[in-house]
């Protein structure tokens, strides 16, 4: 790739509406300059919301279309969507070569159906992954996947999310050799399932890939800071990751219950305000936005539907950031290098 890269933005998307779709891609040129947009959508409202960022006006070509694809929409109702929608248009742009990645805080399952459609899966990938970013307490956020594409998974399908991730973590993070773990109801070898065992035995067995097999983790060590690639399945993954929003959720509403409840408690307030306050800013969703679709023919980011334009810049930037490095090609070499040295390993046994 080498020069900066296209992104198709879908306007219309999400509850955020078009004025926070242009404030986020208005600031992520301000952050990543030379961005340029293919803005997707109602035009006359992309216009209007584009009169208070000349900034992004001068970088961005407008696709008009009327059409959108709603909360409601079930996959199958989108996929009919798929030709003239906003969203469908923005993986489009990305099937074309047109952009290099498309951004909605659309529907995720509409989105996951259209673009799993336009852009097919990877050679040697079986099922795209949904991968995020989310808090630790070490050095570096945490790259988790599948968060909820695939319900249930077999070996090969959790090994290729490893090394997915790990490719995911050496763009996103730059991380040379990523930590990672699967996500087990133990950290003993016979603990899980046969496919979770056959799929740790595998990477295990796998040396010379640009990452560290570390073995399993349990749910409660997630944010640790000792992994830099959690892997399981989406079902898994999807309620360990709602789990640990809610339970963010709830510590800070704990703490603000207890703060507000007299004055003595307010003036502790005052004095704990900067550790209450650095909890907040760790566990805003804005400062980690943007789940990416691993292993397809191309780069598409889901933006959370609630985000402010800091967290859709954030998704922006972690799109723009794929291009560049180009991870289909990383993901491609690291599965033929897995392939080769498996094959090996079999003609030996």
């Amino acid at each position: 790739m080498g020069m900066t890269p296209r992104i198709a933005i879908d306007a219309m998307g999400g509850d955020v509406g078009v004025r926070m779709m242009m404030a986020g891609a208005a600031l992520a040129r301000h952050r990543h300059d030379g961005l340029k947009f293919l803005l997707v959508g109602d035009e006359a409202r992309i216009k209007a919301a584009l009169d208070n960022h000349p900034n992004l006006r001068g970088a961005s070509e407008i696709l008009h279309t009327d059409e959108v694809v709603t909360g409601e929409d079930k996959p199958s109702q989108a996929l009919r969507k798929s030709k003239n929608s906003s969203m469908g248009l923005a993986i489009n742009a990305v099937k074309t070569g047109d952009c290099g990645a498309a951004v909605s805080a659309g529907n995720t399952g509409a989105l996951m159906a259209m673009s799993k459609l336009a852009l097919r899966t990877m050679p040697g990938i079986d099922r795209p992954a949904l991968a995020a970013l989310l808090p630790t307490l070490g050095d570096n956020d945490l790259v988790m996947l599948d968060l909820g594409a695939n319900t249930d998974c077999d070996a090969n399908n959790l090994i290729q999310f490893a090394i997915m991730g790990a490719a995911y973590a050496r763009t996103g993070l730059g991380l040379e050799a990523p930590r990672v773990a699967l996500l087990n109801i133990g950290t003993e070898d016979l603990k899980g399932t046969d496919e979770i065992r056959a799929a740790a035995a595998a990477l295990r067995g796998a040396t010379g890939l640009p990452m560290r097999f570390t073995g399993f983790t349990e749910g409660d060590k997630i944010s640790r800071g000792d992994i830099d690639v959690l892997v399981c399945d989406g079902f898994s993954g999807n309620i360990a990751l709602k789990t640990i929003e809610g339970t963010a959720r709830f510590v800070t509403d704990l703490l603000k219950n207890a703060f507000s409840s007299s004055m003595r408690s307010k003036l502790g307030f005052l004095i704990s305000r900067p550790a209450t306050e650095l909890l907040k800013h760790h566990l805003d969703p804005n400062n980690h936005n943007g789940a990416v679709f691993l292993g397809l023919n191309g780069v598409v980011l889901k933006s959370h539907g609630s985000a402010n334009e800091k967290g859709i810049a954030n998704a922006v930037h972690v799109a723009a950031e794929l291009v560049e490095k180009d991870i289909t090609r990383q993901v491609s070499e690291d599965l033929a290098r897995f392939g080769s040295q498996r094959a090996a390993a079999e003609s030996r046994d």
